[in-house]
């Protein structure tokens, strides 16, 4: 039997911890890409500082909203459009970490994949 073929027992405890922090890395890796591409669209568009940038791209990635008031329509579009990417990001990488713990659960009470 192969390591990584499924069965009806739940995954090994190296494999799960395995899984759960290559998921943990690349949501965080997916926050720090995406804070960067805030800071750079703020600092291009509103002109704003990097510290500026760094508060408004952190404060709309973690779902707060703007703290600077946006001058430019430049600005208020890139704005909007990193405040939808943001929301989607957020249930993306929500799903990426918890979707090991949820599959172990799912094996935990013996519910098992239907398609074999």
């Amino acid at each position: 039997m192969q390591p990584e073929e499924k069965t009806s027992q739940s995954t090994p405890s190296n494999l799960f911890l395995k899984r759960m922090t290559r998921n943990l890395i690349t949501g965080l890796t997916m926050i720090l890409i995406s804070l960067g591409i805030g800071m750079t669209g703020y600092h291009h568009f509103e002109k704003m500082s990097w510290m500026d940038a760094y508060v408004n791209a952190a404060m709309i990635l973690s779902g707060m909203g703007p703290v600077s008031p946006l001058q430019t329509d430049m600005g208020k579009l890139f704005a909007g459009t990193y405040a939808l990417f943001s929301g989607i990001l957020f249930l993306v990488i929500i799903a990426l970490i918890f979707g090991p713990l949820v599959h172990r659960f799912f094996h935990k009470m013996h519910l098992e994949d239907t398609k074999k």
